[in-house]
């Protein structure tokens, strides 16, 4: 029988032939050395290598990492970061929390003073900084809290507010309706009252709305302006329990805002200033939108004033210009061109220089303004007016 080639096979199905196991494979791998043999451990081994892992731990926290936090002196410094955070100590721990906790009406008027003001380090050491950093501060996002440049102002609690005015024999605002809402933001703090600190609710009559002036209300110019309070004298007068002050604090308002000045403004300006006691009067001065931010009308004013204050009490006293906040979209057309934000600007800058030349310091609120919420157009909601005073009381407190 025909018998198919060996090499037909299917070699999956054909068995193969069986082949003798090799003595010599056998012989090689007994004499092959272990494979591992030489990992053996021994307490010798076992400490040189305790000793290599912890010298690599120490190396490794003495090398300075590119994140995390690093402690110098008391300051905690965020490498990197945009902004570090405050100075350790007490002296700036009210930055941190809301120092209107305590205050009347808070969570009716939802205001919290970390809404208003961002803090950071370094502080600034003096006005000079101080009122650089205020001027050309800002906000990151609209009606987010406000932050000076490159150095910090405080944000006051009312305790140290009361200290601050109570070194002067007076703080006298001599100006305008913005003036007016600074006067007013400070007796909301001085009386721990949002809802009606800034006017004078102890007289509304019975016919008037209490919610016509209440919390951002306050500020409105045209329903509550002749309640606005102008001497803290009043409030000791008529309501002096709402007064959160223990030492004597005298703050006054004179609103003059027409050159030539009237005589019986000037009249009014020497009797209020005239009665100087042992401590240091100091002067808020503002002025810019009734002279339609003419720079020669408001220099004109200026000096008109500065003559009756120092034929009156001399030279011997510290003032400061605060040149009128940037405007809203709520702004008549007709005063765009010339009381738009381009009008503003360089009336800030121009009145800055003329300040400089007769010995008054100047804070602008342009910057801290352009993002935050306008009343009318024209002038800053509570918010606004309540950072505007906390600039002020920043100046007074490094005056020495």
């Amino acid at each position: 029988m025909w018998e198919r080639p060996r090499l037909l096979d299917d070699p999956f199905t054909t068995p193969s032939p069986e082949t003798p196991p090799s003595t010599n494979f056998k012989w090689a791998r007994v004499s092959r050395p272990a494979r591992f043999s030489g990992l053996r451990f021994s307490p010798f081994r076992i400490g040189i290598a305790l000793v290599v892992f912890g010298s690599f731990i120490l190396v490794r926290d003495w090398i300075p990492r590119s994140g995390g936090l690093v402690n110098i002196s008391n300051v905690t410094v965020v490498p990197q970061a945009a902004f570090q955070p405050p100075e350790a100590g007490r002296y700036r721990a009210p930055d941190l929390i809301d120092t209107f906790q305590s205050y009347k009406f808070r969570n009716t008027c939802n205001v919290s003073s970390l809404d208003l003001h961002a803090p950071f380090s370094p502080l600034c050491k003096d006005r000079s900084s101080m009122l650089a950093a205020m001027s050309s501060g800002g906000r990151i996002g609209h009606d987010a809290p406000y932050m000076p440049r490159e150095c910090d102002m405080r944000w006051f609690t009312t305790d140290e507010i009361c200290e601050i005015l109570g070194r002067f024999d007076k703080v006298v605002l001599v100006g305008d309706s913005m003036l007016r809402h600074i006067i007013g933001s400070l007796n909301i703090l001085i009386r721990k009252d949002l809802g009606y600190g800034a006017v004078t609710d102890w007289n509304f009559s019975l016919q008037e709305s209490r919610k016509e002036c209440f919390c951002n209300e306050q500020f409105n110019v045209k329903a509550c302006s002749v309640q606005g309070i102008y001497k803290t004298a009043d409030v000791l007068t008529h309501d002096p329990e709402s007064l959160a002050c223990n030492d004597p604090i005298n703050v006054i308002m004179e609103e003059i805002v027409r050159f030539p000045v009237p005589e019986h403004e000037i009249k009014q300006l020497e009797d209020s200033i005239g009665d100087q006691g042992e401590k240091e009067i100091v002067f808020l001065f503002g002025h810019g939108l009734w002279s339609n931010l003419d720079l020669q009308k408001t220099v004109n004013w200026l000096d008109a004033v500065l003559r009756v204050v120092s034929g009156t009490i001399g030279r011997e006293w510290h003032g400061l210009f605060i040149t009128p906040n940037a405007s809203g979209k709520e702004k008549p057309d007709e005063w765009i061109v010339t009381q738009g934000n381009k009008a503003l600007m360089l009336f800030e800058e121009a009145v800055g220089i003329e300040a400089a030349k007769r010995g008054i310091e100047h804070l602008g609120t342009w910057n801290m303004s352009i993002q935050s919420n306008k009343y009318d157009g024209v002038h800053l909601d509570m918010r606004g007016n309540l950072v505007k005073a906390m600039m002020v009381l920043n100046w007074l407190n490094l005056i020495e």
